[in-house]
């Protein structure tokens, strides 16, 4: 089998409402998401989404006329690709979606079989003081959820504290709240300092009385010896490692014992094929694998093959955060992807990575 054709559809969603985007500095007022369609010459095509593939045509003759089925070498040519451009992950989960097909299984068996459905947590992303993310936080254990994550800002730290401690007292001790600080990356042009140690361990140390499960990027990447600090001072979880852009440098991390949770995307970070050693080596030292999920349906579809093959834990990132946020936005040109009364959602049964597009609002929303 041989890849005949790759194809990048590229899209724009209006939002209205704006996105007030935490780590935005201006609220967003659409959506981009780039559909990867990979053709063979055996008809078999896969699809893949969940970054913008900028600048893959210059490089697309890389993979015209290989053999979609030999992974290894695919993951070796993205990697070399990503050092001098993009991150094309997306171009893999297209061919893991081909591999599932041809192999009659979902892509969730070929990674390990462990689970057919993990439970997820609601990602919040927009900043929202405490009376308003008190009620959001109740809203979604109503809906099933059994975990928010938070997300507070270096800039305005006490309104952000009182946000979680008015979810906490909104929903009780029987619930589990994370807190993301985005520290440990930047949007483009932010060239703001990084809030400093010691008041990340003061921040760290309400979090911890507030029964928070893991604190998310506290530090810049490099600060590692400071999140251990955090860590061994107050006792809370750290997790990160959301965007770090080479295998080589996540194996550091965990060599390091740099975090209790890792959470490299599979869409934006490592790939899958990679993200299975991730795995495999954070739980070797008793520690957390469950990826960042902050894309699109299909970003999101081949996290959650990923992690239900390896057994990620203890929930998987869920992308929600109404109005502003909902799976019909999130997932806009495929069939959503819904959790059950459970709080827990299912990995397609079907062979591949079970994507359901949806061809008219692809056509709607091209530009």
């Amino acid at each position: 089998m041989k890849i005949t054709a790759i194809r990048l559809t590229r899209m724009i969603l209006p939002l209205d409402p704006p996105f007030n985007a935490s780590w935005d500095p201006e609220p967003r007022t659409s959506f981009a998401a780039t559909l990867v369609t990979v053709e063979t010459d055996a008809g078999v095509v896969g699809y893949g989404s969940g970054d913008t593939m900028d600048g893959f045509e210059a490089y697309e003759h890389l993979f015209i006329g290989t053999d979609p089925m030999q992974i290894i070498n695919q993951v070796r040519r993205i990697e070399t690709i990503n050092f001098h451009g993009g991150r094309y992950w997306p171009l893999e989960a297209a061919l893991w979606d081909i591999i599932g097909q041809v192999a009659g299984l979902p892509v969730s068996v070929l990674f390990g079989g462990a689970r057919d459905r993990l439970p997820v947590y609601a990602s919040s992303g927009e900043l929202q003081g405490p009376e308003q993310r008190a009620q959001s936080v109740l809203a979604a254990k109503e809906l099933g959820f059994k975990a928010v994550k938070i997300r507070i800002a270096r800039d305005r730290l006490a309104e952000g504290i009182a946000s979680v401690r008015a979810a906490r007292e909104a929903v009780g001790p029987d619930f589990d709240l994370m807190v993301d600080l985005n520290q440990m990356w930047r949007m483009s042009g932010d060239i703001d300092a990084a809030l400093p140690l010691a008041k990340v361990q003061r921040v760290a140390a309400q979090l911890r009385e507030l029964d928070v499960l893991w604190l998310e990027e506290p530090l810049p990447q490099v600060d590692v010896t400071g999140a251990q600090r955090v860590r061994a001072q107050t006792g809370i979880q750290i997790a990160g490692g959301e965007m770090v852009r080479s295998l080589s440098e996540m194996m550091a991390l965990i060599e390091a014992d740099a975090f209790d949770v890792y959470q490299p995307d599979v869409a934006l970070a490592v790939g899958m094929y990679r993200a299975r050693l991730v795995a495999e080596s954070a739980n070797l030292r008793h520690r957390l694998f469950t990826p960042h999920t902050w894309s699109n349906g299909l970003g999101l579809l081949a996290n959650l093959h990923v992690a239900a093959g390896v057994d990620a834990g203890p929930y998987l990132e869920y992308p929600f955060d109404p109005p502003g946020w909902t799976p019909e936005r999130r997932d806009f040109f495929m069939e959503p992807l819904r959790i059950d009364a459970d709080g827990t959602l299912a990995v397609p049964d079907a062979p591949g990575l079970g994507v359901q597009i949806d061809w008219d609002a692809v056509k709607a929303y091209t530009v």
